[in-house]
């Protein structure tokens, strides 16, 4: 999807969801498309909401009330899947962004990926891995930082050698990818690679403390890297 011209819905679970970083993933989003469609659910009515309402206005995002008509049952959730199918079966977006950190859309995300949207998703670390891993790509809102010259929050703590390195699926993933990518020396284009990772796991190095792969791959130190006319290649060492 060309970010240029991609047209993405961004839909909100406003109760699993911080409204203080609502710019940083509009920011985000602004990266794959634009956010065509603005919604954020919830029951307006819940003091637990307030912080959000001046953001709903700064950055046009329609607020879509749900009473919670019974207890226990989320109300909100159900709204914004309704909704969501309807969109995905108009046929007019390339891509949804899904902020939450609630595991019960994971089922909508694997349908949406099926008519071949893409599908980004946000959320905190709290969120469970099956939401971050169906999403095309998943990133962790604690890594996104606006951009200024005064110190922020502070972004995800980079990971070091070891405790990459003892991540099995990141390992299997940049190992699988680099192989995918690489020529008969061994030595595959970074970009090409980036690309690879992309089509089969959801990933950001970000997610991880590192702001780029080329970062990430350099502090596993199981590849090497190059500076080539082509870009940056990178090889597995074991292939060295």
């Amino acid at each position: 999807m060309d970010g240029a011209e991609g047209r993405i819905a961004l839909l909100i679970d406003a109760d699993n969801a911080p409204a203080s970083k609502i710019d940083v993933i509009l920011a985000e989003v602004a990266r794959h498309g634009a956010a065509n469609v603005r919604r954020a659910y919830g029951d307006w009515k819940s003091p637990s909401l307030r912080p959000w309402e001046e953001t709903l206005h700064a950055y046009a995002i329609r607020p879509i009330q749900q009473f919670a008509y019974s207890t226990g049952k989320n109300a909100s959730d159900m709204a914004m899947v309704i909704d969501a199918m309807d969109l995905l079966y108009a046929g007019n977006l390339d891509a949804f962004a899904i902020v939450s950190s609630d595991a019960d859309f994971t089922p909508l995300v694997m349908r949406i990926l099926t008519q071949g949207a893409k599908v980004f998703g946000f959320g905190e670390k709290k969120s469970p891995s099956p939401f971050v891993n169906a999403c095309s790509q998943f990133t962790y809102v604690e890594g996104l930082v606006r951009p200024s010259a005064e110190p922020q929050e502070p972004v995800l703590k980079a990971s070091d050698k070891n405790k990459l390195r003892g991540d099995a699926r990141l390992v299997q993933m940049l190992r699988s990818a680099v192989e995918a990518a690489n020529g008969d020396d061994g030595w595959a284009n970074l970009a090409t690679v980036g690309h690879q990772i992309g089509n089969q796991a959801s990933f950001d190095p970000r997610n991880y403390g590192y702001q780029k792969l080329s970062d990430l791959i350099a502090a596993t130190e199981l590849f090497e890297m190059k500076r080539h006319d082509k870009g940056v290649m990178v090889r597995d060492k074991r292939k060295g």
